[in-house]
């Protein structure tokens, strides 16, 4: 059989299974799991890293029915559907899960299996929702896991180490509405806390040229009002795009205009798809206690970065209990870089950052791109759990045995 070639979003990884599979049914895709010796999930692509690689079959989500059944309080959702589409039914029930990245456009199992986040001092990233999995696991067997699961809480950022995710029980709440306001050329003294608290979700973006926050934006709920003079920063009159010089066009209402949550959460409309790819991203998320210490330690380090970064993004996500989520057991800031597309000279760059926050316990993000292996408190509890699940190492493969199971 000849191996098919594919790429993640950005063209950066190029994928070559011995075949990939789009199981249009759960019987089916149990099948080709207990028939493979190899096998690996592929979610959305949105990836910067080989961790969906393997020289067995890859396994795409997207055929299997896109089931969304709501219950009191949860939401019973197929792994393959993406976030926007999730978005709009919950929202046409009344219903919304508590925060969202970026991009809408991810998978539900490959974000949560990532550790995937959004921002806001009291939101946690986007596995903290879940309450249940439905994982067929190497036998091809169905596996359920709640939270009184005694492995739960190792499964949900899983990796696909333990087998594929085909549904997700995830907590919802009422819907509810989001002002967007962008703030430009805030002093990079301004206090940080201050700033990240005074909303439900607050991003803050520099390219590292100046010692200023280009922009910062603050999603509040419709029913609070915005500050109109800020910590030496000046209110936007024209809707920006993250990135200085590129449109805003595809993304999401600002100057106020009220919104549903997942219309304004994001960073992007869910009616854009992202096709260019002409980028690479790496974030590393520290203790909150320690942002004071490591922006300025990437302040020694702004006259490299600069060069070649499109935008730095900094975010807050609560913490959790999750054994690889980028939270786990810590308040957390989330350091994120969107480089050029230019792998050579961000590796370079990486090697330094990296130096630069290890004092800070920095995790990498498992999705983006590092050069140091993610550093995780239970990390060897994961590894034995994965052993368990999966002791033949059919979902293994490179990256796992490198920053896994080394």
């Amino acid at each position: 059989m000849v191996p098919v070639s594919i790429t993640n979003w950005a063209r950066s990884v190029e994928f070559r299974p011995s075949a990939l599979h789009r199981p249009a049914s759960l019987d089916e895709l149990r099948s080709l799991v207990a028939s493979n010796p190899k096998v690996r999930a592929l979610g959305s692509g949105h990836s910067f890293n080989e961790l969906a690689a393997t020289t067995g079959a890859l396994i795409a989500m997207d055929s299997l029915p896109p089931v969304m059944e709501l219950g009191p309080d949860v939401v019973r959702v197929a792994g393959g559907v993406r976030y926007a589409e999730l978005g709009r039914f919950l929202d046409g029930h009344g219903r919304a899960v508590h925060n969202l990245a970026s991009l809408p456009h991810i998978s539900v199992a490959g974000s949560i299996a990532t550790g995937t986040h959004g921002s806001g001092d009291r939101n946690g990233g986007l596995a903290s929702a879940v309450v249940g999995l439905s994982l067929v696991t190497a036998s091809g067997d169905l596996v359920e896991l709640d939270r009184g699961s005694p492995d739960f809480a190792g499964a949900v950022v899983g990796l696909g180490a333990l087998g594929m995710v085909v549904a997700v029980t995830l907590e919802t709440q009422p819907s509810f509405e989001i002002r967007q306001y962008v703030y430009e050329d805030m002093p990079m003294d301004a206090d940080f806390d201050t700033v990240a608290s005074s909303a439900y979700s607050v991003s803050h973006f520099t390219t590292w040229r100046a010692p200023v926050w280009d922009q910062v934006w603050v999603k509040r709920r419709s029913t609070e009002p915005p500050p109109v003079d800020w910590q030496g920063a000046r209110a936007a009159t024209v809707p920006h795009h993250p990135v200085p010089g590129m449109s805003p066009e595809h993304c999401t209402a600002q100057l106020g205009e009220p919104g549903p949550w997942f219309e304004r959460l994001p960073h992007f409309r869910p009616d854009f798809t992202p096709s260019s790819g002409e980028e690479l991203q790496s974030e590393y998320l520290i203790p909150r206690t320690s942002v004071s210490a490591a922006l300025g330690a990437l302040r020694s380090l702004a006259g490299r970065i600069a060069p070649i970064l499109q935008i730095c993004e900094v975010r807050t996500i609560a913490a959790d209990d999750l054994w690889l989520s980028p939270a786990h057991g810590r308040d957390t800031v989330g350091l994120h870089f969107t480089w050029i597309k230019d792998e050579a000279r961000v590796r370079t760059v990486l090697s330094d950052l990296e130096a630069a926050l290890a004092p800070y316990d920095a995790r990498a993000h498992w999705g983006k791109l590092f050069l140091t292996g993610p550093r995780y408190p239970r990390m060897a509890d994961f590894g034995e759990l994965a052993r368990r699940y999966d002791p033949d190492g059919k979902f293994r493969n490179d990256f796992l045995d490198s920053y896994v199971f080394a």
